[in-house]
């Protein structure tokens, strides 16, 4: 299998087939970012005859008549072929509606077993494509898809060089819902900075309380070195919220959220993890965040943050 770089992935992806169609993000300009480093280039396109190679491989590996004779004989299921394929890159949805079509046909060719398709996603991603170029990819499998929104709250977007307004969030889940594509939001706790996580969270509820993400996964900011944003930390123009403001900001995220959506802690950015759906289990969420504000204090959280060393 082709792969360059670091491959990153949603924890609730980790039983798909991991497809490399894109490497790189094509924006690659978000203050906080350092995910993409490790690569010479900004952003390049995998050749479809690299992906063609790639589920060939796939194809033989997961038929492999050897590996199902050993499951058998150690009691194992046997593999049923992939049933979920996760395109790598930090927006492979960025691809042209002919390329992800040629991408589709590809999979249904070589791993008929597969129903959906999924990748990261920027909001911008969906505003390119037609409406009936979004139902089209959804009858193709195209569906869960993670989208990076990281907050709705407006002057952090802006200061983070995200390219887009938190109205835009709002506007392309909404076509995304009426394409039948499922999306999942990625929020990324601490971007407003000291003094603003609070009222980062107020914005950010109003704003997703407008849309039907499936998942709200939330991340915490951790400022690295090669980062831009940490050259504007060092000139004093942001200042990072503590690591209890930003619990805090989770706490009231979650107090606000109105509508039907499960609330994870992902990755290993976040030194509390929390999990449950809304609204249902809103005060078992915002109990666990309490008892975390209170049992753990911030130069031992804050020992955590420092030396935490990737993402």
């Amino acid at each position: 299998m082709h792969y360059t770089g670091t491959i990153w992935r949603p924890p609730y992806e980790a039983d798909s087939l991991l497809l490399e169609v894109t490497a790189g993000c094509t924006h690659h300009a978000c203050k906080f970012c350092t995910l993409y480093e490790d690569l010479p280039f900004r952003f390049r396109m995998t050749p479809l005859e690299d992906v063609e190679a790639d589920l060939r491989e796939a194809q033989m590996l997961l038929n492999d008549p050897m590996g199902k004779l050993s499951a058998r004989l150690l009691g194992l299921p046997e593999s049923g072929g992939a049933k979920r394929v996760f395109l790598v890159g930090a927006n492979p949805f960025v691809l042209s509606f002919s390329r992800l079509e040629a991408i589709a046909e590809l999979i249904r060719t070589y791993l008929p077993s597969c129903r959906t398709i999924g990748c990261f996603a920027r909001v911008t991603d969906a505003a390119a494509k037609t409406d009936g170029e979004l139902r089209r990819l959804r009858e193709l499998g195209y569906d869960g898809i993670s989208i990076g929104v990281e907050t709705g709250d407006g002057e952090s977007l802006a200061f983070m060089n995200k390219g887009y307004r938190p109205e835009d969030i709002v506007e392309q889940a909404a076509r995304l819902d009426g394409a039948g594509i499922s999306y999942r939001f990625m929020y990324l706790a601490g971007l407003p900075g000291a003094g603003r996580c609070g009222e980062g969270a107020e914005a950010s509820a109003m704003i997703f309380n407008q849309t039907r993400p499936q998942l709200i996964g939330s991340s915490m900011l951790t400022v690295f070195p090669a980062s831009g944003l940490y050259g504007e930390l060092q000139a004093g123009r942001w200042q990072e919220a503590g690591e209890l403001e930003k619990l805090g900001e989770l706490r009231r995220l979650v107090e606000l959220l109105d509508i039907p959506v499960l609330f994870v802690t992902l990755g290993a950015s976040n030194a509390v993890w929390v999990q449950g759906r809304l609204p249902e289990d809103r005060e078992k969420l915002l109990a666990a965040l309490d008892e975390a504000c209170r049992e753990r204090s911030e130069a031992e959280l804050r020992h955590y943050r420092t030396h935490l060393p990737h993402l």
